[in-house]
């Protein structure tokens, strides 16, 4: 695998294409990063993402999406789908997610997304600590979304592909404000949900849902 002289001169660069850069020496030539964005919140569903970069054309700036702006994300989200040999994405509902739980519909997610790839891997880096039941060989990496340059990628086309589903919903269920929490469990988002009660994108299984719509289980 060949650097160019800048990205050679990028310690930031080279640490986050660790894992990568060894894989590739082992002789792995299209090495997949996955994650995952949506596990906390009350609403909404769970995405995923699998990313195979291009290390021919580099992008500056990916990191762990939670590390970056919102205009950040964006930008970097078109440059990553442009730039990359190839991405997927996988969806899964808040309805299935109540099915479920939470950490299968994420291991789902991720999936779906090595699945949707248009170029099949043949090894995976996963963010976390469980693995989705795909038959190729993988890693799991703990905070992998700070440590790898792959799973960073994947991380921010999770992150902001959820964002945009979210705020579509924002504007059919205006009263949560769903564009600005994302269905997290904030403060505001709380006070709304106590005010109209869970919708239909809440996922009933969480707590603070379950605990509006079943409340003589915890009285």
């Amino acid at each position: 695998m060949m650097l160019s002289d800048s990205a050679k001169d990028s310690q930031k660069f080279q640490q986050m294409l660790a894992y990568e850069q060894e894989l590739y020496e082992q002789g792995y030539n299209s090495i997949a990063g996955t994650d995952e964005a949506g596990r906390g919140p009350l609403a909404g569903p769970v995405v995923a993402a699998a990313v195979i970069l291009d290390l021919n054309q580099i992008i500056d700036g990916i990191d762990d999406s939670k590390k970056l702006s919102p205009t950040c994300r964006e930008s970097l989200f078109k440059k990553i789908r442009q730039k990359s040999i190839a991405y997927g994405v996988g969806i899964i509902s808040n309805d299935i997610i109540d099915k479920i739980n939470i950490l299968q519909a994420s291991m789902e997610a991720m999936k779906q997304a090595v699945i949707n790839l248009p170029v099949k891997p043949d090894f995976l880096l996963i963010d976390g600590n469980y693995f989705p039941n795909i038959n190729l060989p993988m890693k799991a990496i703990k905070s992998g979304d700070s440590l790898s340059m792959s799973i960073a990628a994947a991380s921010i086309i999770a992150k902001v592909t959820r964002d945009r589903i979210m705020q579509d919903f924002d504007s059919k269920h205006p009263q949560y404000g769903f564009a600005k929490n994302k269905g997290y469990p904030t403060k505001e988002h709380i006070q709304k949900l106590e005010k109209y009660g869970p919708c239909k994108i809440h996922r009933k299984s969480f707590a603070p849902v379950a605990e509006r719509l079943f409340p003589f289980m915890y009285s």
